[in-house]
């Protein structure tokens, strides 16, 4: 008898793909199901031997034994499909973010709490190794009292990704820029500083009109529940490629700078009697042919998910913790000038 956990991913496009590869690579993990309502032969899942669903509602209600499953559809779909994984008895992966608002996150949490089911929100720029050493760097208070904090997203999204048709760009199913490109960087801001308030934020489309039902930039500023101010500086804009994902802390007793393409190396470190370690090498970014995300770490989320199943540990990022995401999100959206 196996004691493999069992997943199932629902929505098989570029992360649905990465999902199960990286549960295929794990001794303790069995993938045991496909779904998505493309055809399977438009999808180039060959590879994956798996039985193959056209609907959640099917793969639930089928003989299929499965302790997770992953839900990399798109973000309009992420709550209710959750929440029908929760009803079956169902752990739950979800990819960011969990929801396009508090509300439907808060059901999710709700259910999850009923049926006594784990739901892991994706977010796994937390496990790259100067995510790491910044959250030792501040709970530790080596910085002293935060003063200032700067996040900037500077990524390029062009027509290629908002093709006629597609899901993304749209207001239901995409929910806008700050959703789908940058949610990481702000769990990452609420991972370190906490929750935001007095916000106050602009927000404009420069070059996806006609492309999207949203902005493609946007400048924030606010004030740390904990103390101190921040601003997030990002756009979609960018030409040809990634710029820069970037946070910079103003402390006390030191600064700090993490940069490059995807926020994958400190770049600045200058703190009160504190040597500087060297850092293990960042994963490389998710690649998708014509465009690039976040660092490749779902390996790190998929154990974890194993992990606390079998007792072994805590939730890297709980739906908690997601919930305040799309909070913060939803409450920066709300206030435009």
């Amino acid at each position: 008898m196996s004691n493999k956990i069992k997943f199932a991913v629902v929505g098989v496009g570029h992360i649905g793909k990465r999902h199960a590869q990286m549960i295929i690579n794990n001794n303790d993990a069995e993938l045991v199901a496909l779904c998505d309502i493309k055809p399977k032969e438009e999808l180039n899942i060959d590879n994956f031997k798996v039985p193959f669903f056209s609907s959640i509602d099917d793969l639930l209600n089928s003989d299929i034994d499965c302790d997770v499953v992953n839900i990399c559809t798109p973000n309009g779909l992420h709550a209710e499909q959750s929440i029908k994984a929760l009803d079956k008895q169902k752990h739950v992966v979800c990819e960011k973010p969990i929801s396009l608002t508090k509300a439907s996150a808060e059901k999710i949490i709700f259910k999850s709490l009923q049926v006594s089911k784990h739901v892991f929100a994706v977010m796994q720029n937390r496990y790259s190794p100067p995510s790491v050493w910044l959250k030792n760097i501040v709970d530790n208070k080596l910085l002293g009292d935060i003063f200032m904090v700067q996040l900037n997203c500077f990524w390029n999204r062009d027509k290629r990704y908002y093709k006629k048709g597609n899901w993304h760009g749209t207001k239901d199913l995409d929910g806008g820029t700050l959703f789908t490109q940058f949610s990481h960087f702000v769990d990452m801001m609420y991972w370190l500083f906490g929750d935001i308030t007095n916000i106050k934020a602009t927000f404009k489309n420069f070059n996806h009109k006609g492309l999207t039902e949203f902005e493609d930039s946007g400048i924030v500023f606010f004030d740390f529940v904990d103390g101190g101010s921040g601003n997030i500086n990002y756009s979609t804009s960018i030409y040809d490629k990634n710029y820069e994902s970037s946070i910079t802390i103003i402390g006390e007793k030191g600064t700090i700078k993490v940069a490059g393409q995807y926020m994958n190396e400190v770049v600045y470190c200058n703190i009160k009697d504190y040597e500087m370690p060297e850092l293990e090498a960042t994963n490389p970014p998710n690649s998708y042919g014509e465009y690039k995300g976040s660092a490749a770490n779902h390996h790190f989320v998929i154990q974890n998910v194993i992990d606390k199943i079998n007792g072994k540990s805590t939730i890297t990022t709980n739906a908690l913790e997601g919930l305040k995401v799309v909070d913060i999100i939803e409450r920066i959206y709300s206030s435009k000038e």
